[in-house]
């Protein structure tokens, strides 16, 4: 804490916590004390801490090459795109380091699209709540943050309509839109699963305009739902999907996925990254996929879910329950403090977040087992008592 307060920008709200080591669905801190870890790093972890797996591929790739930039070819970026096109919309992959960077490699994608068209000025229509990232691009795309007076001046291009509001969002897209954005699950809002109607209305109003659909499941993807990836359970399947969080096993990998008929849309100089593709993050998200793209986990990940929703509401201080599979987000009680629900939580060995006032966010490591659910549910009976 001393370090911080002399030498990084005070850009974070952290909890008075040193962890120091992880192991499946727990955690330890600097004097040993144990927890449950129902945050995951903010959704990082999905196969839990320090997987042998994940940690044997890490190892044996730093052990035979780091990086030689994308300027020549290493096979396991290569079969990163591959894992990643077979899984997703079967047309090509860009690789880079962060879910911000997957959404500022969709959004020069279909604004290039968008030209190829005859759009001078495309727009992209986003949904109240939000969230796509922190750069100026990705920022202009998420309407809660992009501030002018702070930021100022944001790229241009950005429409914002009420993300439960379907014919709102099909008047907004017209002859201009190159695409319409959409997290299928908004979670830095407090987990807010977007109707189906509204998703619908997305891809009718797309497919009409000849706009393109945008689902960032940097979030919701990787098995966190209960599928690898969450468009699986709904009525649409997009044209672009960006990942990351998860993807990499704990390592900063994220990716932006095309159906075929986009692979070609960006050509030799429109993108790149350094790090991007490098042999052991890459090493690290092909193990991470194969441990959760497994059909009996993705199973646990829906019966947990629903088994750990039912128990947060039956909480008298609970008043909605959100969520699929197990990403969980809960209003609490007016007059309840979330904030000192999380610390008292922490106190007791759960480790949780507030993503806005009077909310709390449940993302635990996909291996969570029922006995920790269980747990978890008991620590926040005490928490919110």
């Amino acid at each position: 804490m001393q370090l911080e307060a002399r030498y990084a920008m005070p850009t974070y709200a952290r909890a008075p916590v040193e962890f120091v080591r992880g192991e499946g669905a727990r955690l330890w801190d600097v004097d040993g004390k144990e927890y449950l870890d129902f945050f995951a790093g903010l959704s990082v972890h999905n196969a839990g801490h320090c997987h042998p797996r994940i940690v044997a591929a890490i190892h044996e790739q730093a052990e035979r090459l780091g990086g030689v930039s994308n300027l020549y070819y290493t096979e396991p970026a290569m079969r990163l795109c591959e894992r990643l096109a077979r899984s997703t919309l079967g047309g090509k992959v860009f690789l880079c380091n962060s879910g911000t960077e997957a959404n500022e490699c969709a959004i020069k994608l279909v604004r290039k699209h968008a030209h190829g068209r005859g759009i001078d000025a495309p727009e992209i229509v986003t949904l109240d709540g939000a969230f796509h990232g922190r750069t100026l691009g990705a920022l202009a795309a998420t309407p809660g943050l992009a501030r002018e007076e702070l930021f100022g001046p944001l790229p241009a291009g950005f429409v914002a309509v009420p993300r439960d509001d379907p014919a709102a969002l099909r008047a907004a897209v017209g002859a201009r839109t190159a695409a319409v954005m959409i997290e299928p699950i908004q979670g830095e809002a407090g987990i807010f699963p977007i109707a189906d109607e509204v998703l619908l209305a997305a891809r009718e109003a797309c497919d009409s305009a000849g706009a393109l659909l945008v689902l960032d499941e940097v979030q919701a993807g990787m098995g966190r739902t209960g599928s690898l990836w969450a468009y699986e359970q709904l009525p649409v399947r997009p044209d672009v999907i960006t990942a990351a969080k998860a993807l990499g096993g704990g390592l900063p990998v994220g990716a932006c996925a095309t159906k075929p008929e986009l692979g070609e849309v960006l050509g030799q100089g429109d993108h790149g990254s350094t790090f991007a593709g490098a042999p052991v993050a890459a090493a690290a998200a092909l193990a991470a996929l194969e441990v959760i793209d497994d059909p009996a986990l993705l199973r646990g990940v829906r019966e947990l879910g629903a088994r750990f929703m039912t128990g947060l509401g039956d909480l008298d201080a609970v008043t909605e329950v959100r969520g699929r599979g197990l990403m969980v987000g809960v209003t609490l009680s007016g007059g309840l403090d979330a904030g000192g629900a999380a610390a008292r939580a922490l106190d007791q060995g759960l480790v949780i977040n507030v993503p806005g006032p009077g909310m709390l966010r449940f993302l635990p490591p996909l291996i969570v087992g029922a006995q920790e659910v269980d747990a978890a549910g008991v620590i926040m009976a005490r928490a919110l008592s």
